[in-house]
């Protein structure tokens, strides 16, 4: 896998994941500082090396839950450990819908943790806030508590980015809303994405919000009324929108794959792989009590499901690297196709001006892989240039 390492200077050998060509990388002070194709190199046993994989929206994972008020270092510490055995070197902490005061002190736990310990709070690119500003009908509002959803009110987000010392970075909300444009406005001259989801939208508020600098589709084709007209409806029309990126759920539980395909043609780099992963994510199968839906049943399979009504299900318990993995078994995309929706383009779409991949100046998120029975085995992960 590695070559040699040389104080702040570290190289790595493998296999470069898009071409397929023998690569050598060298990093220096936590970058990629140089890239080298070695066509002549013996690739028998070398693993793949690809980019860290970027989740932006993960609730909880292995017990850790970011919905806790407040989340507990340990948790925060656990939960970044997890997700580096899984290949994820970046992530969003996401906060739906809560009490207010709650939401400032998970926003301000998180934050302090990422001060207090920089060197695991790297792992934490920002703060994903999945609401209070989304539809309160059945369907689109989803597992939120409908006592807290507001409409959405800037000096609220100004009080909340406080809190977190400015790590807001991307937030959710439902263009219908009143007040909605001028806030994804006020978001975007402030540096957050905006993202359309719990929403029921027709198609000139939808395109009201993108024209405004709306930039994504929070779990498109989730969060919807489970019953609406064949056409218009706000699934086409944010397809429709060229503009407008789309994150998916590819967990094999919360859409088709057909839909998956349809949203991987249609946006293209413009997709982006979620795991919206839960606490329950990589914990044994059983029965369990939830903050949000009371008791729930995680299947062998990974499947979360309310325990009185086994056909809803009660979030996701997949990782990132899982949704890959699936894609891959089930033919929908190349392997390449998945990675690059799991790590590049989420990378693009928040941090368009910041290099990113296996890029000379990038910085050094990678992660080193093998392919056994066609699934991805990650066998390390490295951060800023060290291993995790």
């Amino acid at each position: 896998m590695a070559g040699s390492e040389n104080n702040s200077n570290i190289r790595f050998e493998g296999i470069e994941y898009t071409s397929g060509i023998p690569l050598s990388i060298d990093i220096s002070e936590g970058s990629v500082a140089d890239i080298s194709f070695v066509k002549s190199m013996d690739k028998r046993d070398l693993p793949f090396i690809a980019p860290g994989l970027f989740d932006i929206q993960v609730n909880g994972i292995n017990g850790a839950d970011f919905n806790t008020s407040p989340v507990s270092y340990n948790d925060i510490r656990s939960a970044i450990a997890t997700l580096y055995s899984h290949g994820i070197t970046s992530f969003f902490p996401t906060l739906i819908t809560s009490d207010s005061e709650d939401l400032k002190d998970s926003l301000f736990q998180i934050s302090s943790f990422c001060t207090d310990y920089p060197d695991e709070g790297r792992a934490i690119a920002g703060i994903h806030l999945e609401g209070p500003f989304i539809s309160g009908d059945e369907g689109p509002r989803g597992a939120h508590n409908k006592e807290y959803i507001t409409v959405p009110d800037v000096s609220l987000l100004e009080d909340w980015q406080h809190c977190s010392k400015g790590m807001i970075k991307l937030i959710t909300l439902a263009p219908e809303l009143p007040g909605a444009l001028e806030f994804i406005t006020k978001c975007r001259e402030n540096g957050i994405t905006v993202s359309l989801g719990h929403t029921g939208a027709n198609t000139e508020q939808i395109r009201k919000a993108v024209v405004a600098g709306a930039k994504l589709s929070t779990h498109l084709g989730n969060g919807a009324h489970l019953l609406m007209p064949r056409h218009p409806n706000y699934l086409w029309d944010q397809l429709a929108e060229e503009d407008l990126w789309a994150s998916v759920i590819a967990d094999g539980f919360h859409l088709p794959d057909n839909f998956m395909k349809v949203v991987f043609r249609v946006k293209g780099d413009h997709s982006v792989l979620i795991s919206d992963s839960t606490k329950f994510t990589c914990m044994n199968p059983g029965e369990y009590s939830s903050l949000i839906g009371g008791s729930v049943v995680l299947t062998s399979k990974g499947r979360l499901c309310m325990a009185e009504n086994p056909n809803l299900l009660a979030g996701s318990a997949k990782t990132l690297l899982d949704c890959i993995n699936y894609l891959i078994s089930k033919n929908i995309c190349s392997g390449t196709e998945a990675w690059e929706m799991a790590s590049v383009n989420p990378s693009n779409l928040i941090f368009p001006d910041i290099a990113n991949g296996i890029t000379t100046g990038a910085k050094a998120d990678l992660v080193i892989f093998r392919m056994e029975n066609n699934m991805i085995i990650i066998k390390q992960t490295i951060k800023a240039g060290i291993k995790v």
